[in-house]
């Protein structure tokens, strides 16, 4: 006789989540469901469906951090439920950041005395830092115009085409005009001299790159200060320079010392970067500072008095976890400069491998400059067969993740793809890369030819030309570069 038992959705019994009634229903997509489940089998269900995510070490389309030391992991997870606005609560907490904001300005040669505070704020990454550091020019600048009895209505910012999309969130969002000066084939930054010809009496600051997301390149930030300091003193005006030094502001002090890009040069008047990025920290931080206490308006700092005490706070929110913040001080004590050093010194070298490698294969022209953040842009000598495009999409089954987009307006007919070298991107991976993208190119050489003649959006053709069979393949999706919004924007919007 067949025994048979049906499973009950009441039954408790069964301890094994796959030999339970929670994988035989589809997870809640648009409402909350009515009815709990156990915890081990929230937890199998979701870490399942992540298994689907890419693999973050092999993300090389990002800068930002994706590997820190257990203890600071142990760090993180331990003050992961403190809420870093309640000051007066973790005292100690906001101690750190004072202390990683004092850090980082002296880092950026900010002209304090060895017992001055210097003046900044921790954020939750560089796209907040802009949106403050550009708050603070604009209502500098108006001011200074409501003083003289001047129109203040119509502010602008100067920035290269390459700026990243958060330049254009600021200037849309806090009615700006954004003026930028143009890109060109082989000259993928801002033209400083460009730059100082559009500034004029309405300009609220020159904003330069410390690290284009594009090539890596750094602006010459120097020449910029040089050239405004010249077209201030003919003209009268007094026009500022902010650094957007998210991805190389943790990288030039450390591999390029001698370079003049920060409060050495006095234009600059504020600095933003990223911890999340090569400040080593896992995503969720920035900070921006400021030369002195005259460069930030005292009117757009609120003083709250929340749960007991006084608290300045200059920023877009307000409630935002502590973690990241500890994180930071963490890695500016354990690896001071000279682990600093260490680490940007592999980097470079371990982007050298690399190059060089891709140099080697013969297929290939670079686009980076030698000078900048430790990555690897490239294009290929010959794209009339196959694409940059259809590389990083194949790329993706052996693992990688290799972005590919277009250069913005003016050079949009360059296609490049990129490969950040971070912290964890050892000389072993980069060769395996190489490796990986000549069994790439090999794959390639074996399928037919693209056809760039014919070619329809939405379409697959063939055509029968006597003996030859033309097939004109559809435009994929893979074709459009997802780091670069052609809608609305051809800012770049990398992380």
């Amino acid at each position: 006789m067949v025994l048979s038992h049906a499973a009950s959705d009441s039954d408790v019994s069964v301890h094994s989540t796959f030999a339970s009634r929670y994988v035989r229903t589809s997870l809640p997509r648009f409402r909350m469901p009515e009815n709990s489940i156990p915890k081990e089998a929230a937890y199998q269900i979701i870490n399942d469906e992540l298994m689907l995510d890419g693999n973050p070490r092999l993300n090389l389309a990002s800068f930002v951090t994706t590997w820190m030391e257990p203890e600071c992991d142990k760090l993180i997870m331990a003050s992961i439920n403190k809420n870093y606005v309640d000051m007066d609560e973790y005292p100690v907490t906001t101690e750190l950041q004072n202390r990683c904001v004092n850090m980082i300005a002296h880092l950026f040669n900010a002209p304090l005395g060895e017992t001055e505070t210097a003046v900044g704020v921790g954020t939750v990454g560089s796209s907040e830092a802009i949106m403050l550091a550009g708050l603070a020019f604009k209502r500098k600048w108006q001011n200074k115009r409501k003083a003289e009895g001047k129109p203040f209505d119509k502010p602008n910012i100067v920035t290269g085409a390459n700026v990243q999309v958060c330049w254009e969130k600021f200037a849309r969002y806090f009615e700006v005009e954004l003026k930028e000066v143009k890109l060109r084939e082989g000259y993928y930054v801002m033209d400083p001299e460009q730059a100082v010809e559009m500034v004029d009496e309405n300009t609220i600051c020159v904003a330069a790159i410390l690290g284009s997301t594009l090539n890596g390149e750094f602006e010459d930030v120097k020449l910029l200060n040089d050239l405004l300091v010249l077209k201030n003193k003919e003209t009268g005006l007094d026009i500022p320079i902010h650094v957007d030094a998210a991805s190389g502001g943790f990288i030039a002090p450390f591999l390029y010392p001698e370079l003049e890009w920060d409060f050495r040069l006095p234009q600059v008047k504020s600095i933003n970067v990223s911890g999340h990025k090569y400040g080593l920290v896992y995503a969720g931080i920035g900070w921006v500072v400021w030369r002195n206490k005259e460069d930030l308006p005292d009117e757009l700092i609120f003083h709250i008095n929340y749960l007991g005490a006084d608290q300045p706070t200059f920023t877009l929110n307000f409630s935002k976890g502590s973690s990241q913040v500890i994180a930071q001080y963490y890695q500016l004590i354990r690896l001071g400069h000279e682990g600093y050093r260490n680490v940007m010194e592999n980097c470079r070298e371990n982007m050298i491998v690399l190059r060089e490698g891709l140099e080697k294969t013969g297929r290939f022209s670079i686009v980076s400059k030698d000078e900048g953040i430790p990555l690897v842009a490239f294009s290929l000598k010959d794209n009339s067969s196959h694409t940059e495009f259809e590389i990083s999409e194949m790329l993706r089954r052996y693992g990688w993740i290799v972005p590919a987009y277009t250069m913005p307006a003016n050079a949009e007919h360059i296609t490049v793809l990129r490969v950040v070298i971070r912290e964890d991107f050892s000389r072993t991976l980069a060769e395996r890369l190489v490796m990986d993208i000549e069994k790439v190119m090999h794959e390639l050489d074996e399928l037919p030819s693209r056809v760039i003649n014919k070619i329809s959006l939405g379409e697959v053709k063939s055509e029968d030309n006597g003996d030859n069979m033309v097939v004109t393949v559809k435009k994929s999706d893979i074709e459009k570069p997802i780091e670069i919004n052609v809608k609305k924007s051809d800012k770049p919007i990398f992380c």
